[in-house]
């Protein structure tokens, strides 16, 4: 058997007495847990007892076997009915894998080992360039809002589709961050390629090992999260916000950021685990909500700071996976156009957690409420809202705002999938997408 590789990924296995072809590990740690991946432009050639790899200009590649870390029960459904709501619910855990290790021995700071870049380095960049696609630019978009908020360092966020084709000015020093969950998203590695082409450094935040970007990346982090069988991203995303914020971290603590508000920011993220569990405390009561919505149609999330992107993925959720038309917006900006759109059939689902805006965030839940639109607001324990304004509430705990979008993505992952469950849809398989996108 002779297969090739071109632009979309392609994996061996070597099991016992066997060799396997697949384009995603989950497909394969039934058989084996002994992978090659190969790059674009190597062709494998396989006999009943043994394989080789070459070049397109017929040069020997020695093949390096990777051992995969997790096993088939990972990638199994176990007692859930989806993996969606498995790997949801398995969030607490995965956000304890992506940050293991991975903080400095005073716990004062955040520290990474496979950067391959020092902290002299890091120290004389002058902005980040985050690139990705999908539910991994609106990681990008929250961990834009931390580093900049703590670290005080510009922060550019851009599609990679767009990166790619746009003749974006480069200057100063900056360092770019892509991010994919798969490793193989054809448009956030073309981006990462044009990126070096211009002589920049590349570091990675990605799920699998060995994939295509981790390997052309010049360093970065893995997240340590297991398999993602689901198409519509959970554990992922929330894991990409751990690190997003732990880069905050880092960054601030070789600025401005002192010792103590380093060690209290370290000890919010340790608590982010428990505060997930909490969160995931609130299913039956949003599986409720969830019974008496999913007739609708049409819905908007709205947010403000760190939470628009988390409105921005809770629409981008429902979307995928129950086939609603949803829209996130800045909450702000509702009065710029999407007002019109608010009507008794038409829900707005709020974030509207304590803190400085918290008025004006009211201010806009009035906005709606007196067109007649439903309400459903997800806000931090202690709370209050005038009676009668607030249709459906639903509390996370109040923390800290380096783990705020993680807490607060909980309550719109569960919505999304107890809508798309009482609709009916295939929500690990939702149609038309694809959990790797691997073709422009």
């Amino acid at each position: 058997m002779v297969a090739a590789r071109k632009a979309s990924p392609l994996i061996l296995g070597v099991g016992d007495n066997e060799y396997i072809i697949a384009s995603d590990v989950s497909a394969l740690v039934s058989r084996t847990q002994n992978v090659v991946y190969l790059r674009d432009g190597e062709l494998l050639h396989i006999t009943p007892t043994n394989f080789s790899i070459i070049t397109q200009t017929d040069e020997d590649v020695s093949p390096v076997v990777n051992r995969v870390t997790w096993d088939i029960e990972a990638a199994e459904l176990g007692n859930y009915s989806h993996f969606m709501e498995k790997e949801i619910f398995e969030q607490p855990a995965a956000l304890e894998n992506s940050m293991r290790g991975r903080f400095s021995e005073d716990g004062s700071t955040a520290q990474f080992g496979g950067l391959n870049i020092s902290p002299v380095e890091f120290r004389q960049i002058d902005r980040l360039s985050l690139i990705g696609c999908g539910t991994a630019w609106h990681a990008c978009l929250v961990t834009e809002h931390l580093v900049e908020r703590f670290a005080r360092i510009p922060v550019e966020v851009d599609y990679a589709s767009e990166f790619r084709y746009r003749n974006t000015p480069l200057y100063g020093n900056p360092l770019f961050f892509v991010i994919s969950q798969s490793g193989e998203t054809i448009d956030t590695l073309g981006a990462l390629r044009e990126a070096k082409r211009k002589g920049y450094k590349i570091l990675a935040i990605n799920n699998t090992v060995g994939s295509s970007i981790a390997r052309e990346a010049d360093g970065g982090i893995y997240q340590h999260v297991g398999p993602e069988i689901g198409v519509a991203s959970t554990k992922a995303f929330t894991s990409q916000l751990l690190i997003g914020s732990m880069i905050a971290l880092y960054l601030a603590r070789m600025r401005d950021m002192s010792f103590t508000d380093g060690v209290e920011y370290v000890k919010a993220l340790k608590g982010a685990p428990d505060l997930v569990r909490k969160a995931l405390e609130q299913a039956p009561h949003i599986r409720e909500i969830a019974k008496r919505y999913s007739k609708y149609n049409d819905m908007l999330f709205l947010g403000r700071l760190s939470l628009f992107p988390v409105a921005l993925e809770g629409a981008l959720k429902l979307k995928e996976i129950s086939y609603i038309h949803a829209e996130g917006y800045p909450a702000a900006e509702m009065k710029h156009g999407p007002i019109a759109l608010i009507s008794e059939q038409c829900p707005s689902v709020f974030f509207a957690p304590k803190g400085e805006i918290f008025n004006k965030l009211v201010s806009s839940i009035q906005e709606i409420k007196a067109r007649k639109g439903k309400t459903i607001v997800i806000t931090t324990e202690g709370c209050e809202f005038p009676a009668g304004l607030v249709d459906e509430i639903i509390y996370i705990p109040d923390c800290h705002e380096a783990v705020l979008p993680i807490v607060a993505t909980i309550p719109v992952q569960l919505l999304s999938y107890y809508m798309a469950v009482e609709r009916g849809c295939d929500v690990d398989k939702p149609r038309n997408l694809a959990k790797s996108v691997t073709v422009e």
